[in-house]
């Protein structure tokens, strides 16, 4: 794999399509390839096949990315966005702190849920392509700067202890969550969806000493 396109440099060298047709051209690539990657796993997947499946000629898949590791890298980019960019706080007008890391929670594991046979597939690429581990790695980073920044304004506002280090907070809860979605949603270890929210949510509040606003 030495010889083939950087996951995250790949990427980097396509531009975005000009026309609402070429979106939505590439979208039906990305839309195929998560079906391929899914039922054939990131080694055996094929340009050819996810060109069949979305109804296209190989021709066409390379208008849009030069590999099956850039592909992979824009369906990693879509899956991340959409769990790291919930806007809760935005959608839900909710202010309360305890309140907010529940239907933080519930927003990542619902996410997570639906998207659990790629999360297991993206654990397995993590052990076999580092420049795809290099990718995780700075994505679980903005995860956390997400997280910290949080922390640090509760503590700021006095409503979690100010011993804590923000960073190093962030990283052990939010490695917390991952964890347990992974063990619940990709090792199928029965946990009522509801009971797993609350427990994350007074693990969370605990490890804080969140105080009530």
């Amino acid at each position: 794999m030495a010889s083939q396109p950087s996951t995250g440099e790949s990427e980097s060298r396509r531009a975005a399509p000009r026309t609402k047709r070429g979106e939505r051209t590439r979208g039906a690539l990305i839309a195929a390839a998560r079906e391929v990657f899914e039922r054939d796993g990131y080694l055996d997947a094929k340009i050819a096949d996810i060109s069949k499946t979305a109804g296209m000629a190989s021709g066409s898949f390379y208008t849009y990315f030069d590999s099956k590791e850039e592909i992979f890298a824009a369906l990693v980019e879509q899956v991340s966005e959409e769990m790291l960019h919930p806007h809760v706080r935005e959608r839900s007008g909710i202010t309360d702190p305890r309140a907010l890391i529940e239907a933080a929670h519930r927003d990542y594991l619902l996410s997570y849920k639906r998207n659990a046979r790629l999360m297991a597939l993206f654990e397995q690429v993590t052990h076999i392509d580092e420049n795809f581990r290099r990718l995780r790695v700075e994505r679980g980073k903005a995860f956390a700067q997400r997280n910290a920044r949080m922390i640090r304004e509760l503590q700021e506002s006095g409503r979690a202890s100010a011993d804590l280090d923000p960073m190093i907070t962030a990283h052990a809860l939010s490695g917390m969550v991952s964890r347990m979605a992974n063990l619940v949603f990709v090792q199928q270890q029965r946990i009522p969806f509801e009971k797993l929210v609350a427990t994350l949510t007074d693990l969370w509040a605990n490890a804080l000493q969140l105080r009530p606003e």
